[in-house]
């Protein structure tokens, strides 16, 4: 796992970037990205979509993070950025239910987010609508994603902690 310089920082692994229609995934075996879908005309990723490497999260793929900042970065750009909540969720297909929580964070570089440091600090619609975006992504795709809560920073990290322990 690797950190950036400052001291409360993450690298984020970008997968799928802010505004695109197309979602990008990491291949392990291929150690390349991959084109894994595109979204319905109308529909696009609201802001970077990547994962922190060497965790695991409640799906067994690493922690999933939106990353808030002001312009796009690019598949397999490399992000510090700072956590500062996380959406808990449940994803359920069919009878298979498990957690698939999305941490959220700031990119260090920035300037539309450059003083938050707890998801308290967004604001209420912002929030509203990207827990939105995860359940329509996932009811189109044939699954329901269910939001448990939101939680702060600390709460955030701590689930950073629990997903690098279980690697």
């Amino acid at each position: 796992m690797s950190k950036s310089k400052k001291n409360d920082s993450v690298t984020v692994i970008i997968e799928t970037p802010k505004g695109s229609r197309n979602k990008y995934a990491f291949e392990e075996e291929q150690r390349a990205f991959v084109l894994k879908k595109v979204l319905p005309a109308g529909m696009v990723f609201p802001y970077d979509f990547g994962f922190v490497p060497g965790t695991k999260g409640g799906d067994g793929d690493p922690l999933d993070v939106l990353v808030l900042m002001d312009e796009p970065a690019f598949p397999g750009c490399h992000l510090p950025v700072r956590i500062v909540g996380v959406i808990e969720a449940e994803q359920i297909e069919g009878r298979k239910r498990q957690r698939n929580d999305r941490v959220l964070a700031i990119a260090e570089v920035n300037h539309a987010y450059a003083g938050v440091t707890d998801i308290r600090e967004l604001p209420e619609q912002l929030l509203a609508e990207l827990e939105g975006f995860f359940v329509n992504y996932s009811e189109l795709e044939g699954r329901r994603f269910r939001v448990l809560a939101r939680h702060g920073a600390a709460r955030a990290q701590a689930l950073l902690e629990k997903a690098r322990s279980a690697v």
